[in-house]
C-alpha cells in the first residue's frame, strides 16, 4: 500500500501558503469568496441537485466583478501547486521504490529480465539492439496552455519541494524553504498565467529547445548508461554494444502545413538555433572537463598519436587538447555563420568526435579508464548524439502546395497541363521526370509566392546537409497524403534542388538525402494507404530511392484527424488495421517499415500512457524504430524533471525493447478472427452513430460553437499556428486540437468516446457470445485493452454533470442534443463497466480514480464561472466589457487546463 501522506502534506502546506499570499495580495474578501465557493462545489459533489447547483452558481455568481479575476486565478494557481506537488510524490515515490532493490514495472531491469526468460540469447540480443529504437519529436501543437514564464516557477517550487523531504534538514531551515516557496508563490501570483500577444515560430523554437538544453541534454547520456548497466547485469556471459536507442526530433520550425508564419527563412533559422545551442553544450561541458583532466604526462604518460595531434608538448596534455579543441568549436561556429576565422574549424560533428576518442583511448591506455568513463565517456555519446544538428528537424507540408508547385514547374518548363492528368498519368509523368538528367526549374524564371517558397524549403535542406550534417533534415512528411503522386511530387522538388539524382546515370543508383514520408490522416486515407504504398513499392524510381535507403520506408498515422472524421473506436481501429495490412505489403515487397504515430496529449487525439499506446501496436509493428510526436502540456508533464524525464524515457524504451523481443520470438498471441470480426462489425456501428450526429444532426455544429468555448479558444495565445485551415465554420476544417480542446474544456469529451455505447449495445444485441468474447479481448489483447482502458479514462474525466451547465448556453437546440449525448455517455459507462467488470470506471487505476474525485470540486467552480462569463461575453455588445469578459474566460481555460492536466 503506497503512502499518500506526504502528499497531502505537501498539498495542505502549498494550500495554506496560497491562502495567506491571498490575503496579502487581494485581501480577506478574495480568499472568503474562494472558501464559500469551494464548501459549495464540495456540496454539490456530495450530493448533486438542484438545489446544491443554485447554491454552487449563486456563490460564483456573488463574486463582485472587481474581485472576479483574482478568484479565478486563485483556483488556477492552486491546480498549478497540486500538479507540481504530485509530480513531487511520483519522485518520491520512485526513490522509495529504487531503495526497496526490487525489479520496478517499466525498468530496463524489468525488460532485461524478461528478455532472458522469453529466452532471448547474448547474440539475439546483440541483434535487436541494432534494430529497435524510440524516436521522441517535440511538436508546436498549441496545447501548453501555460507560460514558459510560469513554468520556470514550477521548476522552482519542485526544487524547494524536494529539499523539504531532506531528513538533516532542521526546523529552522524548513521554515526557510517554505518562505522561499512563499515567495515563489507570490511571483506566481503576480505573473500573467494568459499570454498577452501570440507566440512566433521562433519563440515555439526556443521552448522546445529549453527542454534539450536544461534537460535532455545530460539526461539521455544517464539513461543509456543505465540500459548498458542492466545489459550487463543480465546478459553478462558476452560483451554487448549497446547503440543509442533513444533520439529526438522537432517539428517546431519545420511544420508549415495550414501555417503561414513556417516560411524557408524561419526554417534556415532554426537550424541555427539547434547549431548554436549543440556548439554552446559542448563549449560548457568542456570548460568543466578542463578543471577535470589534469593527469601529468610526467607521472602517467600519454599515447603518443594523441600527443602528435597537439601543437607543442605540454605536462597536462588532455588540458592542452580541450584548449585546442574550444577554439576548433569557436572557428566552427564562425564557419557556419560566414565570418572570417583563423586557424582550424570543424566540417562536421565526426571530426569533433574524433578528437575527443583520441583522448579516451589514451586516458584508457594510461590507467585512466575511470576517468574516461566518469568525465568524457558522457559527452562522446553526446556528440554521437546531437552532432551539430542538437536535434533533427522534420518538415511538414500539405500536399496540395506540391501539386501546385510542380504543376507550375511543368506549365512553364513546356511540359504540358499537370492537373488534368489522372493519377496513372501523373505518375507515370513523374517518374519520367524523376528519372531524366533534365531540369525542369528555370532558374530565370519568376514563380508564383507558392512555388517560390516550396522550392525554397528544399534549397533550405540542401544548404543545412552542407553546414550541420545530413542529420539535421532527415524526413519529409506529407500530410492529406492520398496517392502514389503525392510522393513523388516531392522527390521531383528535391531532385530539382539536388536532393535526389543520378550521378552515373539513371541505370545506375540514385544519391537520396531525404526521406519522403507520407501522412495517412483520414479514416478514407488509412483505408486506401495500402493500395497507395503497394503502387510506390512496384514503381522502378521509387524503388531505388528505396534502396539508396536501405530498403527502409516511413509512414506516418494521423489520429487527431482520423478521430475527429469517425470517432475513436473507428479511429482507433482503423489506424491498427492499417498497419497490419501496409506490414504485409511491406513484407510482400521486402520493406522495412517505420510507424510514426501522430499521437496528441488528450484522450481524443491519441493520448493516454505511452507504453500502452505502444504495445497496443500490431506485434511487428515494434521490430524497428517507433516513432512518437510528443506535444504541448504532454512535453513539460515528461520533461521538465531531469528523474521524471529518466523515469519516462526509461519506461518507454523497456516497452520498446519487450514488444520488439516478442515480435521477434513469435510470442505475441495474435488475436482470433473472430474477434477482428467484431471489433470490425462495432466499427462500422460506431462511425455511423458519430458521423448522425456530429455531420448528420443539423443542429449538432450550432451546439458546437455555444455549448463549447471553441470561438474563444481560438483567441488564446498558444501557438504560431491559427485554429482554422481556412474562415470556415465548419467542423471539417478545424483543426484537430481546437476541436479536443473545446470538448474538454466543456467536460463532454465527446470526441474521445461517442459512438462506443451505441455500437456495444448493437453488437451485444445481435452476436451471441459476444460480451464473453470482448471480456477475453480485454483481459488478452493488448491493443482492446488499450482501448478499453483510455476510453474509461476518458469517461471518468468527461462529467455530465457539469455538461450540463455548458448545454444550457445553446438554448432548446442544447437541450435536445445534450440529452443525445447524456444518453450514449450512459450506454458507453456501461458497456465499460459490462466488459471490465468493474464496478466502477478506473477501478484498476486507483490512483487516478481518486486524483479526479479530489480535483472535481476544484474544477468544477471555474466550469461554472467559464459558463456564466461565455453567456454575459456572447450577449454583451459593450467592446471593453468583452474584453474584460474575455480575459476572464481565458483565466479559466488555463485553470481548467491545468485541473484537468489536459487541453488537446
Amino acid at each position: 500500500m503506497q503512502n499518500d501522506a506526504p502528499l497531502h502534506r505537501d498539498i495542505r502546506i502549498l494550500g495554506d501558503l496560497l491562502g495567506e499570499v491571498l490575503v496579502e495580495q487581494c485581501g480577506q474578501s478574495v480568499l472568503d469568496h474562494v472558501e464559500a465557493i469551494r464548501k459549495s462545489s464540495k456540496s454539490f459533489r456530495l450530493n448533486p441537485s438542484d438545489e446544491t447547483r443554485l447554491a454552487l452558481r449563486t456563490a460564483v455568481e456573488s463574486v463582485p466583478t472587481e474581485l472576479r479575476n483574482d478568484t479565478i486565478h486563485a483556483f488556477a494557481v492552486y491546480f498549478q501547486l497540486v500538479n507540481l506537488a504530485e509530480q513531487h510524490h511520483r519522485l518520491r515515490r520512485r526513490r522509495d521504490n529504487e531503495r526497496s532493490q526490487n525489479i520496478q514495472r517499466g525498468t530496463f531491469d524489468e525488460a532485461l529480465n524478461t528478455l532472458k526468460h522469453l529466452p532471448i540469447r547474448s547474440d539475439q540480443l546483440a541483434d535487436l539492439l541494432q534494430e529497435v529504437g524510440i524516436e521522441l519529436i517535440l511538436t508546436a501543437h498549441p496545447t501548453e496552455a501555460l507560460r514558459r514564464t510560469v513554468l520556470d516557477k514550477h521548476s522552482k517550487i519542485s526544487a524547494f519541494l524536494e529539499e523539504m523531504d531532506n531528513p538533516l534538514r532542521t526546523p529552522r531551515e524548513l521554515d526557510e524553504l517554505k518562505e522561499k516557496i512563499r515567495t515563489e508563490i507570490i511571483v506566481l501570483w503576480q505573473t500573467r498565467s494568459v499570454r498577452k500577444q501570440r507566440i512566433t515560430v521562433i519563440d515555439e523554437v526556443r521552448n522546445g529547445l529549453y527542454f534539450l538544453d536544461q534537460i535532455l541534454f545530460d539526461v539521455l547520456p544517464e539513461v543509456h548508461e543505465k540500459l548498458e548497466r542492466a545489459v550487463r547485469e543480465h546478459f553478462s556471459d558476452e560483451e554487448i554494444a549497446v547503440p543509442s536507442l533513444i533520439r529526438f526530433g522537432s517539428w517546431m520550425g519545420g511544420d508549415r502545413d495550414g501555417n503561414p508564419n513556417v516560411t524557408h527563412s524561419t526554417t534556415a533559422e532554426t537550424l541555427k538555433l539547434h547549431f548554436d545551442l549543440a556548439v554552446t553544450k559542448y563549449e560548457e561541458k568542456l570548460l568543466q572537463l578542463g578543471r577535470d583532466m589534469s593527469p601529468s604526462i610526467e607521472r602517467v604518460g600519454a599515447d603518443a598519436e594523441f600527443i602528435a595531434t597537439l601543437p607543442e608538448l605540454s605536462d597536462e596534455p588532455y588540458r592542452a587538447k580541450i584548449d585546442q579543441i574550444v577554439l576548433k568549436l569557436k572557428n566552427t561556429r564562425r564557419r557556419v555563420l560566414d565570418e572570417p576565422f583563423r586557424g582550424n574549424a570543424y566540417m562536421n560533428a565526426s571530426e569533433l568526435y574524433d578528437d575527443l576518442n583520441l583522448m579516451d583511448k589514451s586516458l584508457r591506455a594510461h590507467r585512466g579508464a575511470r576517468i574516461a568513463d566518469q568525465f568524457l565517456r558522457p559527452l562522446l555519446f553526446q556528440v554521437q548524439l546531437f552532432g551539430f544538428h542538437m536535434v533533427t528537424l522534420d518538415i511538414r507540408q500539405h500536399s496540395g502546395v506540391h501539386e501546385h508547385a510542380v504543376a507550375e514547374l511543368t506549365d512553364v518548363a513546356g511540359l504540358g497541363n499537370y492537373r488534368d492528368l489522372s493519377e496513372a498519368e501523373r505518375v507515370s509523368f513523374l517518374s519520367a521526370c524523376l528519372q531524366s538528367p533534365r531540369p525542369i526549374r528555370n532558374p530565370y524564371h519568376v514563380y508564383s509566392d507558392v512555388t517560390t517558397e516550396a522550392l525554397a524549403v528544399f534549397d533550405v535542406i540542401r544548404r543545412g546537409h552542407e553546414q550541420f550534417g545530413k542529420a539535421c533534415i532527415q524526413d519529409y512528411l506529407i500530410s492529406m497524403a492520398q496517392g502514389a503522386s503525392d510522393l513523388l511530387e516531392v522527390l521531383l522538388l528535391a531532385k530539382e534542388s539536388g536532393l535526389f539524382g543520378w550521378p552515373d546515370g539513371p541505370s545506375a543508383a540514385p544519391t537520396s538525402d531525404i526521406h519522403v514520408v507520407p501522412l495517412f490522416e483520414t479514416i478514407e486515407d488509412l483505408q486506401a494507404a495500402p493500395e497507395v504504398m503497394r503502387s510506390l513499392f512496384e514503381n522502378a524510381v521509387f524503388q531505388k530511392h528505396l534502396a539508396a535507403h536501405e530498403g527502409r520506408q516511413e509512414i506516418m498515422l494521423g489520429y487527431s484527424d482520423s478521430n475527429k472524421d469517425g470517432g475513436y473506436l473507428t479511429a482507433n481501429w482503423s489506424l491498427y488495421t492499417a498497419q497490419r495490412r501496409l506490414l504485409a505489403i511491406a513484407e510482400q515487397y521486402r520493406v522495412k517499415l517505420k510507424f510514426f504515430h501522430g499521437r496528441g496529449g488528450a484522450l481524443g487525439r491519441g493520448g493516454g500512457p505511452v507504453e500502452q499506446s505502444i504495445l497496443a501496436q500490431p506485434s511487428q509493428a515494434l521490430y524497428g524504430h517507433v516513432k512518437i510526436t510528443e506535444q504541448g502540456e504532454v512535453i513539460s508533464q515528461r520533461y521538465s524533471h531531469p528523474r521524471i524525464a529518466e523515469r519516462s524515457l526509461e519506461s518507454a524504451t523497456a516497452t520498446v525493447l519487450v514488444g520488439a523481443a516478442q515480435a521477434s520470438a513469435n510470442q505475441q498471441d495474435e488475436a482470433p478472427e473472430a474477434w477482428f470480426a467484431l471489433l470490425e462489425d462495432a466499427s462500422k456501428q460506431s462511425f455511423q452513430a458519430y458521423r448522425q450526429l456530429v455531420f448528420g444532426d443539423d443542429g449538432f455544429l450550432q451546439y458546437f460553437h455555444e455549448a463549447t468555448p471553441v470561438d474563444e479558444i481560438g483567441k488564446l495565445n498558444i501557438g504560431s499556428r491559427p485554429s482554422k485551415r481556412t474562415q470556415s465554420a465548419k467542423i471539417e476544417d478545424l483543426r484537430a486540437i481546437p476541436w479536443v480542446f473545446s470538448w474538454t474544456q466543456s467536460r463532454h469529451l465527446l470526441p474521445a468516446w461517442y459512438g462506443f455505447g451505441l455500437a456495444m449495445e448493437h453488437v451485444l444485441a445481435h452476436r451471441a457470445g459476444s460480451l464473453q468474447a470482448f471480456q477475453e479481448m480485454y483481459q488478452r489483447w493488448p491493443f482492446f485493452r488499450t482501448l478499453i482502458d483510455n476510453l474509461q479514462m476518458a469517461l471518468a474525466k468527461a462529467d455530465m454533470l457539469i455538461a450540463r451547465e455548458y448545454a444550457s448556453l445553446a438554448g432548446s437546440n442544447g437541450e435536445r442534443l445534450f440529452a443525445l449525448i447524456e444518453e450514449e455517455y450512459a450506454r458507453s459507462r456501461k458497456a465499460v463497466l459490462l466488459i471490465t467488470g468493474y464496478d466502477e470506471l478506473l477501478d484498476n487505476r486507483a490512483v487516478i480514480q481518486q486524483s479526479i474525485q479530489l480535483r472535481n470540486p476544484y474544477v468544477d467552480p471555474l466550469s461554472f464561472f467559464q459558463v456564466r462569463l461565455l453567456r454575459q461575453l456572447r450577449d454583451s455588445g459593450d467592446d471593453v466589457l468583452k474584453d474584460a469578459l474575455l480575459a476572464d474566460v481565458l483565466l479559466t481555460i488555463n485553470g481548467i487546463a491545468a485541473g484537468l492536466r489536459n487541453t488537446g
